[in-house]
C-alpha cells in the first residue's frame, strides 16, 4: 500500500495544470473576497463592533482553510479516474491487492496531498496576517490548527473518495469536481454567513462535516479577535453574532460543542470510508 501511495504522489505533483486546478477553489474564495466579499462584511459589522476588519479576515480565513482539503483531495483523487480511463485499474482489480489496499493507497496518498497544501494554505494566512499588521499565530493556535487540519483532510479525503468511486469518465470526474468547486463554498457557510441563510439551508450546512471544521479553524483563529471586538459587550452579542457567522452551530436546540464537532467528523470519515471500500469492492467483484 505504501508503495502504490507513492505512486499516486508522484503522478499528481508530477501533473502542474492537476495542482492548479484543485487548488482553484481557494484562490477563486480568496479573490471574492479581497474583489467583493471583504467591504461588504467588514461594512455589516463595523458600527456594531470594534476591530471589524481583521475579525472578518479571520472568519474568511478559516474558510479557506476548511475548503483547501476538499479540492485539493477530490484533484488528488483524479487518478483514479485517470486509471480507469486508460484501463490501468483493471490490472489493480486482477491483482492480488485488497479492495482495502486500493482504497487505502488512495486515501493515504489524497491525506498527504491534502496535508501538504493545507500547511502551504496556512503559510499564507501567515503571510497575510503579518502583512496586515494582525501577528502571527501562537504555538498554541498553530497545534490547534494542525491538529483541526488532520481531522479535516481526513474526513475530505474519504469523502471525496467516495465521491469519485461513482465516476469512471474523466468528463463525469470534471463535471463533478466544477460542482463541487461551486458548491463547497456555500455549503460550508463560507461566501455568506449562515445566519442570512433560510432555517432548511442551515440544517445543511450544520450537518456537513467540513462546515464543522470551518467552525473549528473559525473558533481558533477568531478567538483573540473576537476578545478585542465583544470586551465590554454584553454575552448576548457574542453569543448571537457566533451563532451568526457559523463559529458554533446549533441545530435542534443543541449547540455543538469542540468535542462533539470532531467526533462528528470521525464518525462521518468511518461511514464514507465504509463505503467507499463497499463500492470499491462490489465493482472489483462485477
Amino acid at each position: 500500500m505504501i508503495a502504490f501511495t507513492r505512486r499516486n504522489l508522484k503522478v499528481f505533483f508530477r501533473d502542474k495544470s492537476s495542482v492548479f486546478f484543485s487548488m482553484l477553489a481557494v484562490l477563486i474564495v480568496l479573490g471574492l473576497y479581497v474583489l467583493f466579499l471583504g467591504d461588504q462584511l467588514v461594512n455589516s459589522f463595523k458600527d456594531e463592533v470594534s476591530g471589524a476588519s481583521r475579525l472578518m479576515d479571520s472568519w474568511i480565513m478559516a474558510g479557506i482553510l476548511a475548503i483547501t482539503p476538499v479540492s485539493t483531495t477530490l484533484g488528488s483523487f483524479g487518478a483514479i479516474v485517470n486509471d480507469k480511463a486508460k484501463k490501468i485499474y483493471k490490472d489493480f482489480r486482477s491483482s492480488p491487492i485488497t479492495s482495502r489496499s486500493l482504497a487505502g493507497g488512495y486515501i493515504l496518498s489524497s491525506f498527504c496531498i491534502g496535508c501538504i497544501t493545507s500547511l502551504f494554505a496556512l503559510v499564507v494566512i501567515e503571510i497575510y496576517f503579518g502583512i496586515k499588521g494582525y501577528g502571527l499565530l501562537s504555538a498554541v493556535q498553530l497545534l490547534q490548527i494542525l491538529g483541526t487540519i488532520l481531522i479535516s483532510v481526513l474526513v475530505s479525503s474519504s469523502m471525496m473518495y467516495l465521491v469519485v468511486s461513482l465516476f469512471n469518465s474523466q468528463n463525469a470526474f470534471a463535471t463533478a469536481s466544477t460542482i463541487v468547486g461551486t458548491l463547497i463554498g456555500f455549503i460550508t457557510g463560507i461566501y455568506l454567513p449562515i445566519g442570512s441563510t433560510d432555517q432548511s439551508i442551515q440544517y445543511v450546512i450544520e450537518f456537513f462535516p467540513i462546515s464543522h471544521a470551518a467552525s473549528l479553524f473559525r473558533k481558533i483563529l477568531m478567538c483573540d479577535p473576537m476578545k478585542d471586538s465583544f470586551s465590554g459587550a454584553p454575552a448576548s452579542a457574542k453569543t448571537d453574532f457566533m451563532l451568526e457567522m457559523g463559529i458554533e452551530f446549533k441545530a435542534f436546540d443543541h449547540t455543538f460543542t469542540t468535542l462533539e464537532s470532531i467526533g462528528y467528523m470521525l464518525l462521518a470519515t468511518l461511514i464514507f470510508y465504509a463505503l467507499g471500500i463497499f463500492i470499491t469492492s462490489r465493482k472489483k467483484s462485477s
